[in-house]
């Protein structure tokens, strides 16, 4: 056995952990009075201890000044919330502040977005997708094809993997771009597939989606705050996210949008319009007439969730805190040993890990695709204190989050999922 898989390997990674202390700044799930091993980060993020000071701020400010607080607020007026997470997000996304804005939710953004990215004409109108994308994805992907009027099995293009294989290569997908470049009018792929943790390369399939014509876009819930991310330079159209995974901004947090500033700063793109997203100097005039307000602004409908972004706010000043480089770096170590550790039970065969072994390739989740009595398994991990996720048919989805796991955390998952299978 080597000396990695021990417990003591793990905490010596601990102490030399230089974001050790960031787990502190969160609330750790508990069973019979033990922190449990969260490692659905990639599905619900942990509660950041100052969440409910931040919110607390708000319902002060709503029983003080009442609607006053969209002016007057002492700490963050309500009428500018929207700005208050610009700097934040693009860093996190590899953007321009003003491509970037919190708003709605992810499905509802990623309608608006094809609102304005998908205008299908009678040479182009093909969307291409991941088969098994996420069902959200799917369901948006159908039900746009179908507002047009167009025959939904010719205009979805969906992209496999090889024959025994879990993942796209990224050949494969420019391959299809190509195949099919005469009438295609979108690319729409996540940046992290949720089911198989697959990082897309971005930068390739956006470089071969204009080459063939189409507008590229990508839902980034499983990417953003958990993979670098460089939007603007690789001159993604659009992109929509969600905060309650990576980005730990509570269940059903807002959610962002980015749209790239060549397209930001067109007026005349088609939209779905709303007064919030209308001239911010004219707002309150109440006049005909939408003037969309310059960047990814200007596709906000409605004024602002204060008490969801107030939860996103404080969330995001710990991700500032501690930086993307950083989280990244951690990251790659902390699923790398989890990877180090699992292969000896890859090579047993008891499971195979169908994420990329490529450390760029993925973020911080790994799927481990069960042989047998997989269910089983998982529940047996449950009731041992793991907080893992199971997918259909036989995936149970792990990830170590930067910001909270440990060292030790994946150790112990080990060492309780060798006990479990052996």
């Amino acid at each position: 056995m080597s000396n990695k898989n021990t417990l003591a390997y793990a905490q010596q990674l601990d102490n030399e952990d230089p974001l050790k202390a960031f787990r502190n700044r969160f609330h750790i799930p508990k069973l019979k009075g033990k922190d449990v091993i969260y490692f659905t980060g990639n599905s619900l993020g942990l509660q950041p201890k100052s969440t409910k000071t931040y919110i607390n701020e708000e319902l002060d400010d709503w029983a003080t000044l009442g609607v006053e607080g969209h002016f007057h607020s002492q700490k963050r007026p309500w009428f500018h919330y929207h700005k208050f997470s610009k700097e934040a997000l693009a860093k996190i996304v590899g953007a321009l502040p003003s491509e970037v804005v919190s708003m709605n939710s992810l499905t509802s953004n990623l309608h608006l977005m094809m609102v304005s990215f998908y205008r299908p004409t009678k040479t182009r109108h093909k969307i291409l997708i991941e088969s098994g994308a996420f069902p959200s994805d799917q369901y948006a992907v159908e039900s746009q094809i179908k507002f047009h009027k167009l025959p939904y099995n010719e205009a979805l293009v969906e992209i496999s993997p090889r024959k025994g294989e879990h993942t796209l290569r990224t050949e494969d997908i420019i391959s299809k771009i190509e195949e099919h470049k005469d009438s295609l009018a979108l690319v729409m792929l996540s940046g992290v597939q949720y089911y198989s943790g697959q990082f897309f390369d971005i930068q390739k399939i956006t470089e071969a989606g204009h080459q063939a014509g189409a507008f590229v876009g990508f839902d980034l819930a499983h990417a953003a705050g958990n993979v670098p991310l460089e939007l603007h330079k690789h001159e993604v159209d659009f992109a929509a996210w969600c905060s309650y995974k990576y980005l730990n901004s509570g269940p059903g947090g807002v959610s962002g949008i980015f749209v790239h500033e060549k397209h930001g700063n067109n007026p005349d793109i088609p939209r779905f319009a709303g007064w919030w997203g209308h001239n911010e100097e004219e707002r309150f005039k109440m006049e005909k007439g939408f003037k969309p307000m310059e960047g990814a602004d200007g596709w906000q409908l409605s004024n602002v969730n204060v008490l969801s972004s107030a939860a996103h706010l404080a969330a995001l000043e710990i991700y500032n805190e501690a930086g993307m480089e950083a989280l990244r770096e951690k990251s790659l170590k902390l699923t790398g040993y989890l990877e180090s550790l699992l292969k000896e039970l890859q090579d047993e065969g008891f499971l195979q890990m169908i994420t990329p072994t490529e450390p760029n390739a993925r973020g911080c989740q790994l799927s481990l695709l069960v042989t047998h009595n997989g269910k089983a398994i998982f529940e047996h991990l449950t009731q041992s204190g793991v907080v893992a996720d199971w997918r259909e048919p036989n995936v149970i989805r792990v990830a170590p989050v930067p910001l909270y796991n440990t060292f030790e955390d994946v150790f112990n998952f080990y060492d309780i999922l060798k006990k479990v299978i052996f």
